[in-house]
């Protein structure tokens, strides 16, 4: 467990909903839920949970587990997934690292994110657990901020990230990139604001395969 991460998002649970809450679901909920409907009949992960704002925009009677790092967070999530198994669901929360998945080598379907990978310590071995963990041929999908490749946006996201790390997010990731490397192949990149919000679909490819080493600056950020 990475003990550091933890501790930064426990002391950011308390705030979170009035980060993350009213305005950012009313601007991004229906991309949410346009990526939460491919959500199919298998077993479902879904890493980083934070408070749960984003249960209300998963579909019915789905089979989920949802992991977050922070103790604190889950206990905030608890009642929204409850409220959610009220309805026909199963979502079960577990206190968990991505960088260490303690899950079963190609034991889900499906694996999805939302504003997750703007802040695992080490991305990439985040995404190779998550590849490990999917069956081959297994989907993910992603609802993430990025960093930019366009001036000035790239410059001033780049000048921020040292300060907004320490108490939330990097905000210069370069996602796709590290999507690949961990060896999945990109479906779909979809930019929603510039090249900084941004849906991906991408897979684990069916046939055995390493994950990538190669250049993917010919990708969106």
């Amino acid at each position: 467990m990475d003990v550091r991460a933890e501790r930064k998002w426990d002391r950011a649970a308390a705030r979170f909903d009035l980060m993350a809450g009213l305005g950012p679901e009313r601007r991004w909920g229906p991309i949410k839920r346009e990526l939460f409907s491919h959500m199919g009949a298998g077993k479902i992960l879904f890493v980083a949970v934070g408070s749960g704002l984003d249960f209300e925009h998963f579909p019915r009677s789905r089979d989920v587990l949802g992991l977050d790092i922070s103790k604190k967070m889950l206990e905030k999530a608890a009642p929204r997934a409850a409220a959610y198994e009220a309805s026909g669901g199963e979502l079960e929360l577990r206190q968990m690292d991505v960088e260490a998945l303690e899950v079963p080598d190609a034991s889900f379907d499906q694996a999805f994110t939302s504003c997750t990978f703007c802040s695992v310590s080490r991305p990439v071995e985040g995404l190779r657990e998550i590849f490990r963990a999917l069956r081959p041929g297994g989907d993910l999908y992603m609802f993430e901020h990025t960093g930019s490749r366009f001036f000035p946006f790239n410059l001033m996201l780049d000048a921020i990230t040292p300060f907004s790390r320490r108490v939330g997010p990097d905000l210069n990731r370069p996602t796709v990139e590290n999507v690949i490397r961990a060896g999945f192949a990109i479906r779909e990149v979809r930019n929603y604001f510039l090249d900084v919000v941004k849906t991906i679909y991408a897979t684990r490819p069916a046939a055995v395969a390493q994950p990538s080493t190669g250049n993917a600056s010919s990708l969106s950020r």
